[in-house]
This record gives structure tokens, sequence and C-alpha cells, in this order.
């Protein structure tokens, strides 16, 4: 799998965990709603470590739990 998917899958669980859409993730971190959407559907293959970072104080999270789950072991380069 590819590190961007992985991200994807771990932000939707994320999302579901804490019953948001992303409409309710951009409230809580600030990143635009264009950002988020061009993520997750796939328009922007790349995100950037401080948007992620954003992303993980919107989920009250760190970094470390957010990349602390076996989807991350076997991932391959964008």
């Amino acid at each position: 799998m590819k590190l961007s998917d992985a991200v994807r899958k771990r932000i939707r669980y994320y999302l579901d965990l804490n019953s948001i859409s992303i409409w309710g993730l951009f409230k809580a971190s600030g990143i635009p709603r264009s950002t988020l959407c061009a993520f997750m559907n796939g328009t922007t293959e790349l995100i950037k470590l401080d948007t992620l970072l954003h992303v993980c104080e919107g989920f009250n999270i760190t970094l470390i739990e957010f990349f602390s789950d076996p989807i991350f072991n076997d991932v391959e380069q964008d």
C-alpha cells in the first residue's frame, strides 16, 4: 500500500472514531476544507507533514498516535 493511501485510511479511521466529517475536521484543525478534500479524494497525492500535524491536533492526538498502527508497517513510497 502506498504511504498516502495508508494516511487516508488512518484519517478516515479517526473521522469515524470521532463521528465527524471533513467539515468537522476543518473546523477543529483550521486546515482549509478544500485541502482536506483534495487529499482525501486523491486529487492531491501527498500531504505535507505540517498539515498532518494540524490534522492530528484536530483529532486531539499526537503524530506518534497517528502513526502507531500496523497499516504503516509495509507502506511503499508514493
